[in-house]
């Protein structure tokens, strides 16, 4: 029998959807965040943890657009390749498939929960301003697809029978998942989550476990989120990177990081609501 070669070239391996190479964040004299190295593979949940201070939120300001990192790259995987995003507004970011919610909810509190998740969608809108005026049939009918979508994502998320009450008017956990639909309501391929289980109750911590599950399966997401509650970040994470004053001490599986003299020690004396 002829030998059989194959060309390991060609073989194809999955692409990261989101690379974090040697990211630095500097204000000032003072370096928020030194040199950090992670990515996210598809369909993955990595968790990035550390004590207050530790640069976890400027991290994602990095991301995200809201911040020019000092150095470093960041990429987004789209059309098949690599796309940096180092400099781009954070609208053009989101335009690439990368969506967040915030530690501190920004909702459209005097706006409908319905009209909170149709602004989502207006990044994935083709109807221009003259549209708008004139409002011929493909834009009405665009608009009947963003309410449509939108309502189908308030199901999804079991905010249905709040979707004409004020997003003002929603208890706690009901605005969390409510930040969550709109960040959905722009197709993202990577979602982060800042902090989504604070000020929950464990019975909400639980729910939004599966909910976080159902969305990776459903809509093949990867996400990427900050959290302090450990219980859920063990959970629900494929692999957990850990900060330290703006820079990595850890990395791995859940079980792996859990027993980090590193970690242990990082997290030593910090508050529960930290």
């Amino acid at each position: 029998m002829d030998n059989v070669q194959v060309n390991t070239s060609q073989v194809d391996t999955p692409q990261a959807v989101l690379d974090v190479r040697n990211l630095t964040m500097d204000f000032g004299g003072l370096r928020a965040v030194d040199n950090v190295s992670f990515d996210i593979m598809p369909r993955e949940i990595v968790a990035l943890i550390g004590p207050n201070g530790a640069g976890k939120t400027t991290v994602f300001n990095c991301i995200t657009g809201l911040y020019e990192p000092s150095g470093g790259d960041v990429f987004i995987a789209g059309n098949g390749k690599p796309n940096r995003v180092n400099g781009l507004k954070p609208n053009k970011v989101t335009e690439l498939g990368m969506a967040r919610t915030f530690q501190n909810i920004r909702l459209f509190q005097n706006m409908t929960v319905l009209e909170n998740v149709m602004i989502g969608r207006h990044c994935r809108t083709h109807s221009a301003i003259l549209g708008a005026i004139l409002r011929p049939p493909s834009t009405r009918r665009e608009e009947q697809e963003i309410i449509d979508d939108s309502y189908t994502l308030l199901v999804e998320m079991g905010l249905e029978t709040f979707v004409d009450e004020n997003a003002s008017s929603l208890p706690y956990g009901a605005q969390r998942r409510l930040e969550i639909a709109r960040a959905m309501a722009t197709e993202p391929s990577v979602l982060l989550l800042d902090e989504p289980a604070a000020g929950m109750n464990p019975m909400e911590t639980e729910e939004l476990q599966a909910l976080i599950i159902r969305l990776r399966e459903k809509h093949n997401l990867s996400i990427l989120l900050i959290e302090h509650d450990m219980k859920l970040v063990m959970s629900l994470s494929d692999r957990v990177f850990v900060l330290e004053y703006g820079t990595e001490i850890a990395q791995g599986t859940p079980e792996v990081v859990s027993k980090d003299p590193r970690v242990i020690k990082a997290y030593l004396g910090e508050d529960d609501d930290a």
